[in-house]
């Protein structure tokens, strides 16, 4: 009888752990841009039980019907709002990791060109491959170059892996995140969030039907903090969130 009890209570802490580290979706907004394909959503999920919340804003797109862009900012001169305006896009955000030279951290190529090369790092984990058509997230190991490739980015790390949260993620350290994901190979969405640590945003991403249509099977994070920007023009005017500092460069949406 002993035994059965301890059991059952076993259950009962493991039932409850899950429970308060669930997310739930307490509202969404749904806006649309100039392409059917793309359209914003901002979600706002609460934490059962532990009463945290965090809003995140994503640029939905279908990879078919979009340019997905590296855009490169060498000499600074740019925030995410100009490139935005300059290239005509839909959505955007911030992209990879920086040296305190502005010198990009890892795999950049922009407009079929290699910037900078790839490199083996425990925080660079995965790469976004762009080609006509197509958008991937590769873990490091499973990249190899591609002549057909018109944008990569390296960053990391990976947040989202076969639908699943990635484990060991940090889980002490808030701040605001931005990130790309995909959902099969007909779906993928730029995305911020307010602070979270990457622990939580793996969850959030991995166990939230954030939107009905929408089952996350890989995510990436970017560079967050400060760099952190998200913009979306929409049929009623510009999302704008801005980063805080110049950014080596930006994952732009542009019309084909």
């Amino acid at each position: 009888m002993a035994a059965r009890f301890r059991l059952t209570a076993a259950f009962v802490l493991v039932w409850l752990a899950r429970v308060q580290g669930a997310w739930n979706v307490s509202s969404s907004e749904t806006e649309k841009s100039a392409v059917p394909s793309v359209e914003h959503r901002r979600i706002v999920v609460a934490e059962a039980g532990g009463g945290d919340e965090a809003t995140i804003d994503l640029a939905l797109f279908a990879p078919k019907s979009v340019a997905v862009r590296v855009v490169d900012n060498p000499s600074g001169d740019e925030e995410l709002a100009a490139v935005m305006r300059r290239t005509r896009g839909i959505a955007g955000v911030n992209g990879g990791y920086f040296d305190p030279q502005d010198a990009p951290v890892g795999l950049l190529v922009s407009e079929g060109k290699m910037i900078a090369p790839f490199r083996k790092a425990r925080l660079l984990s995965g790469v976004l491959v762009a080609s006509k058509g197509r958008v991937e997230l590769l873990r490091s190991t499973e990249y190899s170059p591609r002549k057909t490739a018109t944008a990569a980015l390296q960053c990391g790390p990976f947040l989202v892996d076969g639908g699943n949260a990635v484990p060991g993620l940090n889980n002490t350290r808030p701040a605001r995140r931005t990130f790309v994901l995909t959902a099969g190979s007909d779906r993928a969405a730029l995305g911020y969030c307010s602070a979270v640590t990457l622990a939580q945003l793996g969850e959030i991403l991995a166990t939230t039907r954030l939107t009905p249509e929408l089952k996350v099977q890989r995510a990436l994070n970017l560079d967050g903090g400060s760099s952190s920007a998200f913009w979306f023009a929409g049929q009623s005017g510009v999302v704008s969130m801005s980063e805080l500092k110049i950014v080596r460069d930006f994952v732009v949406i542009t019309p084909k």
